[in-house]
């Protein structure tokens, strides 16, 4: 099987960023962006995706955490698109549902090329998670989901608690993930109608 793997190097003057991706991996991340909270997201995504992912920021936190929060999940997306390739013998769809305590999420993903995101995560936007405004953890989705070229829904379905909702939704995008990425055992075939994705 071809290696699924992706190298990115995003330079900017509000952030600088160095990221590998193995889709093929098992749960093991190396990540630094200078945010906590987005971390500890990202090493929740990896664990329960099964990729690997090493990925250094260096951003303009002396300004606040968007740019390194956008620009992290612009190169991932751009990590996963270019690890996929042509997407053969992939699953194409995944969903999932992740509980954490009372909270509960729902992601739902379409390896498409068509990129497109509703995210709902009953956050309020202008508290923060750590030193992560809650408003940019739904840009994190939304980024990823333009730059990886994917259509993607996540809806958390109820929580009280906002660290267990943002990470719920995570978790759920991860398994959702996991699944769309996988492989179809003994096909060879791009998984559309088109013939190409």
């Amino acid at each position: 099987m071809t290696q699924r793997r992706a190298q990115i190097n995003r330079k900017t003057l509000e952030t600088d960023i160095s990221l590998e991706l193995n889709l093929d991996g098992v749960g093991q991340g190396t990540i630094v962006t200078g945010v906590g909270f987005l971390d500890h997201m990202l090493n929740s995504l990896v664990k329960h995706s099964g990729v690997d992912l090493k990925l250094s920021c260096h951003g303009d936190l002396h300004i606040d955490d968007h740019h390194t929060a956008e620009d992290c999940a612009i190169a991932l997306g751009r990590a996963f698109s270019e690890a996929l390739g042509d997407k053969r013998g992939i699953s194409r769809f995944g969903y999932a549902y992740a509980p954490l305590d009372e909270s509960l999420a729902r992601a739902v993903v379409d390896l498409s090329g068509r990129p497109y995101s509703h995210i709902q995560l009953q956050l309020d936007g202008s508290s923060s998670l750590g030193s992560l405004k809650a408003e940019n953890i739904t840009h994190v989705f939304e980024s990823f989901a333009m730059s990886a070229a994917l259509t993607l829904h996540v809806d958390v379905i109820r929580g009280e608690n906002s660290h267990h909702k943002a990470e719920a939704a995570f978790k759920a995008l991860a398994l959702a993930l996991r699944a769309a990425i996988s492989m179809r055992e003994g096909s060879h075939a791009v998984p559309s109608t088109k013939g190409v994705l």
